[in-house]
């Protein structure tokens, strides 16, 4: 069989997720391209050679770019069945000829070959090690076509990997629980390294681990570390992890960091215990504070996530976000686009069992693959398109992550601060800010590279 695999977006990255079910199609002697959206247009030759087409959502980015996609297809004339796999597939149902979730490779396969059930599938709630096939990265594009890390004045490759699948956890705003149910998949160790050594042979001086959670397992994480960082040296990484694991497992930064451990990602999201309650995300303001000490003792950078606009939002929550940035020195580690992050209420969302939600809410926009919600307060509603304007136009004539930030606490009332300039830019960061639960600009959706008639 035929098969095209498209990815519309991973955050900058190579495409993880089409490298990986291309190994399992190509294992089983199936005839499988790759295209990035993100880079290049699908050119009609490769569309009328292709028996059946998947298309890789793993965020919601990815969902909105694979309906615009299939739309486009099928104006084209396109008639070869098409499916939508990954994390976010499941609204893609009324679009798409076959929706998988979860744990996908196998029952991907399982399509081509038409050999399912035509059930929607949510593979991903039984835990196990997953043994995979090493990814398929000759399918895809160059490394250096993507992400770079930029750190003081070098630039460095950057390659991307998962030593696990899924979370431990709950949150109840995030995606991953809807499918995993709190379990996770761990990769084993020897392909994780493999993944890493031809990834490295490629090119990439840095390495990005795209677990959900990085530390849900920790021990395993230390091994894929050890393993790493025994054979390539001189190779940095990032990770993701919860506040609550920053401090719980304290003891493992000092050898992550000697190991090469350059900045941690963790989504702090709010700076009101109310919020994050309701979030059930674990932790206080008080611990997120003390997570940046933690990290910064060992002379590692957190760089955090936030999702300052939910129904619940107030303007005094947005400003002490601001000062918790300045007051704690992370001027340079917040994306500017961190402080315009909308709350997004997918299909499933655990959200959804809230009453005081309720009220709140919209009915479902397919179009948009989430719910549509209002602010208590309005006023929060019309700051949040003002800022997610503001930094998106900043962003684009080139100013600097300072003063985008004196411009938001400029319109939020907040008086200005003296900001180190230097040290800022300094902090080691990847060139894609986006966030992988954010809604998609206007800019993204137009930038895409979709197939034309």
């Amino acid at each position: 069989m035929r098969v095209l695999l498209i990815a519309g977006y991973e955050l900058g990255h190579q495409p993880l997720h089409l490298a990986m079910p291309a190994a399992r199609l190509r294992d089983r002697g199936h005839d499988v391209r790759c295209a990035d959206l993100s880079l290049d247009p699908l050119d009609e030759d490769t569309i009328s050679w292709a028996e059946r087409i998947a298309i890789s959502v793993p965020m919601h980015t990815a969902l909105r770019i694979a309906r615009t996609t299939i739309d486009a297809l099928r104006a084209i004339g396109c008639t070869v069945p098409i499916a939508c796999y990954g994390l976010y597939a499941s609204p893609a149902a009324d679009v798409a000829d076959r929706v998988l979730t979860g744990e996908v490779d196998r029952a991907l396969v399982d399509w081509i070959d038409g050999q399912d059930d035509g059930i929607v599938v949510h593979l991903g709630r039984e835990a196990a090690e997953a043994n995979a096939l090493v990814p398929a990265r000759d399918l895809l594009p160059s490394l250096d076509r993507y992400v770079r890390l930029v750190d003081g004045a070098a630039t460095r490759i950057v390659g991307s990997l998962e030593a696990s699948h899924g979370c431990a956890h709950r949150c109840r705003h995030c995606p991953v629980p809807v499918i995993y149910d709190g379990r996770l998949r761990l990769v084993h160790v020897d392909t994780v390294l493999t993944d890493a050594a031809q990834q490295i042979a490629a090119g990439a001086q840095h390495l990005s681990f795209g677990d959900p959670d990085f530390l849900n397992a920790p021990r395993h994480a230390l091994r894929v570390v050890r393993a790493l960082h025994d054979r390539f040296p001189e190779v940095t990484f990032d990770c993701t992890t919860k506040v609550e694991h920053v401090l719980r497992h304290a003891d493992l930064w000092p050898e992550l960091a000697a190991s090469g451990c350059l900045f941690v990602v963790s989504a702090f999201e709010s700076v009101d215990d109310e919020t994050l309650r309701r979030l059930d995300k674990g932790h206080t303001t008080a611990e997120a504070a003390a997570a940046v000490v933690v990290l910064r003792d060992h002379g590692i950078p957190v760089r955090p996530s936030w999702m300052p606009f939910t129904p619940w939002t107030t303007l005094e929550h947005i400003q002490d976000l601001l000062d918790f940035v300045a007051t704690h020195d992370l001027v340079g580690n917040v994306d500017p686009v961190q402080y315009t992050i909308r709350l997004l209420l997918p299909q499933e969302s655990l959200l959804l069992d809230d009453l005081d939600l309720v009220t709140h809410l919209g009915d479902y926009d397919a179009g948009r693959a989430s719910y549509p919600w209002h602010a208590t307060d309005p006023t929060m509603d019309h700051l949040q398109v003002a800022l997610a304007t503001l930094v998106e136009h900043r962003q684009r004539q080139g100013d600097s992550i300072v003063t985008i930030y004196h411009a938001l606490r400029d319109s939020v009332g907040l008086a200005p601060i003296e900001i180190d300039e230097t040290a800022a830019t300094a902090v080691p960061h990847l060139t894609e800010p986006w966030f992988c639960c954010a809604e998609p600009t206007d800019h993204q959706l137009l930038t895409i590279s979709a197939p034309t008639p």
